[in-house]
């Protein structure tokens, strides 16, 4: 018997949070249990594993980077303990695809002892772009992701009072084995390499706030100096996004490239996937 909802995300920009939220709220209101929330985009959020029980409902969400799970959240995965709670894997891409995002997180819950039973897979304003789906999830996601979670207390009420367990792991898109990050080429289809680009500071429209510091999922933006690095940059585009003086920015040409071939490509409107068992 289920007690409770427990939903855990990574939200750099806040799309994946939103979406989490969405289908939590949902499932809250239709199976009359409380929530509980673990955000672990800070690094603080990572410092300490958040605890479950097999009678928790787990909304697990995160980014898709590159066709994947992003791997610098590999080792917080490694101290999740999953218990048995029925588990719904939930990922948002940038209009491109989610390729094997979406497995790869259901195999990843399911290597932590989580039974995953549902999944699915949204849209949101890319991290690199304002434009490569702009504003989304929108309304129209948010009424999916609430369909998709009302379908799905529909089928968790039924197996309740039925007294069984739903199937796992949940049955969703993508390859196994898992196929290699997605590489940005060119047009003669050389990779163009971004891994080590970082956005740089307008000193001019900076106001020193801090904000960016604070936001960065690695921590790695020095709070004393805002235009140093400490660590690595994923390229998640929280602090470029959430700068109130639009001061953070890139310049560099393979980094641009990239981001005006996808703006580009990818203008049709992608649509949510959802996967119930």
């Amino acid at each position: 018997m289920l007690t409770g909802i427990h939903e855990v995300f990574f939200s750099a920009t806040g799309t994946t949070e939103k979406i989490v939220k969405t289908v939590s709220e949902v499932l809250s209101e239709a199976l009359l249990l409380p929530v509980v929330t673990t955000d672990f985009t800070l690094p603080a959020g990572r410092a300490k594993a958040p605890l479950f029980s097999e009678n928790e409902l787990v909304i697990f969400g995160t980014p898709v980077y590159a066709g994947r799970v992003p791997n610098v959240l590999l080792p917080f995965f490694k101290t999740l303990e999953g218990h048995g709670a029925p588990a719904v894997p939930v990922v948002l891409y940038g209009n491109r695809n989610f390729d094997d995002g979406l497995i790869e997180l259901r195999n990843l819950l399911e290597a932590d002892g989580f039974r995953t039973i549902a999944g699915a897979a949204f849209i949101g304003e890319h991290a690199f772009s304002r434009i490569l789906g702009a504003g989304r999830p929108d309304a129209e996601d948010l009424e999916k992701a609430k369909d998709f979670a009302a379908a799905l207390a529909v089928i968790l009420k039924k197996a309740q009072e039925e007294g069984r367990r739903l199937p796992h792991p949940a049955a969703v898109e993508g390859c196994y084995p898992i196929r290699p990050y997605y590489t940005p080429r060119d047009r003669q289809g050389n990779p163009v390499n971004i891994l080590k680009v970082k956005p740089k500071v307008d000193l001019q429209k900076c106001s020193r706030c801090g904000i960016c510091a604070k936001v960065c999922p690695m921590g790695s933006i020095d709070p004393a100096d805002i235009t140093l690095y400490t660590g690595i940059c994923i390229k998640c585009g929280a602090c470029e996004k959430k700068c109130p003086e639009g001061a953070r920015y890139y310049d560099d040409p393979g980094y641009l490239y990239h981001r005006t071939e996808l703006e580009k490509g990818y203008t049709r409107r992608a649509e949510p996937s959802a996967f119930l068992p």
